[in-house]
């Protein structure tokens, strides 16, 4: 299975809620007038592309409606879908750091798939022929390790770990001294669930990266946030939370098979400017995904019988 069917399998439930609400806007030969604009302004936000991505989107058809001589309300889809693209678009160095020496913190609330999204990112890793270590810092939660330990047996890679309690600084340590000593392309750190507003544990988080600073001095940072699109509008609220205190790179989506809230993607890169990297479309280790706007939002408004959405077919 390719790109675009993985992904566009892992957006069912977000495919038919776009279907639903979209198609009642697109279908006939009804003219675009300002009742076609509201309605699909209100599907837009439906589906949790959010209040301010949605209103941008839509002052953005309404002047190329004009401009390309557009009347029947079929004729703007693929301009909607251009548009939409055009809100979440990753950095040319967005996975730059997949290809050097790098330290990647994975942090998020309790609950969201911390420690099975780093199991799965050093699966793919591995496949590709890095050497990974995977750091068990999240020393509060019950079988946090054990369940890493796993994971590092999956993917073939090396696991650092400390007891029940430990300060996960200390963990942090000894998995950065194992990660120069044995040569690791990348360390993966999982850490404990917290709240952006728990000034101890976001301290706790600026401690581990002192330790990276001391131990790996220079080494390229990957700071992900990884949030549950089940969540939808509060994943934003998360992302937001996180992003005043501590310096994010990147964004993890996960869950995304079980969720019609797929366009909290779309929410998340518009209002926040920090882009989405990752999207969980399965709970198999193979389901992890680097984030492509392009195929992501073609694979969205794909329907259960097309293949790869192209201009023609819009």
């Amino acid at each position: 299975m390719g790109l675009f069917d993985r992904i566009k399998a892992g957006l069912q439930k977000t495919r038919q809620a776009v279907a639903d609400g979209l198609g009642d806007v697109f279908i006939g030969e009804g003219d675009i007038d300002e009742d076609f604009y509201e309605r699909l302004e209100e599907t837009l936000i439906r589906s949790d592309m959010g209040a301010e991505a949605s209103e941008r989107i839509i002052d953005k058809l309404r002047d190329q409606v004009p401009e390309n001589h557009l009347r029947r309300r079929k004729d703007a889809k693929k301009f909607l879908i251009k548009d939409i693209t055009g809100e979440m678009q990753n950095a040319p160095d967005a996975f730059d750091f997949e290809k050097e020496r790098s330290v990647v913190f994975v942090t998020g609330v309790n609950g969201v798939g911390k420690t099975t999204f780093c199991g799965k990112l050093a699966y793919k890793l591995t496949r590709e022929g890095k050497k990974v270590i995977l750091a068990a810092a999240d020393t509060y939660r019950a079988g946090a390790a054990e369940q890493l330990s796993l994971w590092a047996e999956r993917a073939g890679c090396d696991l650092v770990q400390g007891n029940p309690g430990a300060d996960p600084s200390s963990v942090i340590y000894d998995a950065a001294n194992a990660a120069m000593s044995r040569n690791a392309d990348i360390l993966i750190c999982d850490t404990a669930g917290r709240l952006e507003n728990r000034r101890n544990l976001m301290e706790e988080l600026k401690k581990m990266d002192r330790v990276i600073d001391k131990v790996m001095p220079g080494v390229r940072r990957e700071n992900l946030l990884v949030l549950d699109a089940v969540t939808g509008q509060n994943a934003v609220s998360q992302a937001k939370g996180f992003a005043g205190v501590t310096d994010l790179t990147g964004i993890v989506l996960t869950k995304l098979d079980g969720t019609p809230k797929g366009g909290i993607a779309v929410a998340i890169e518009s209002e926040l400017k920090v882009p989405v990297k990752y999207i969980g479309t399965g709970e198999q280790k193979e389901d992890l995904e680097r984030f492509d706007a392009e195929t992501f939002v073609k694979a969205m408004f794909a329907d259960d019988t097309s293949e790869e959405v192209s201009e023609d077919d819009w």
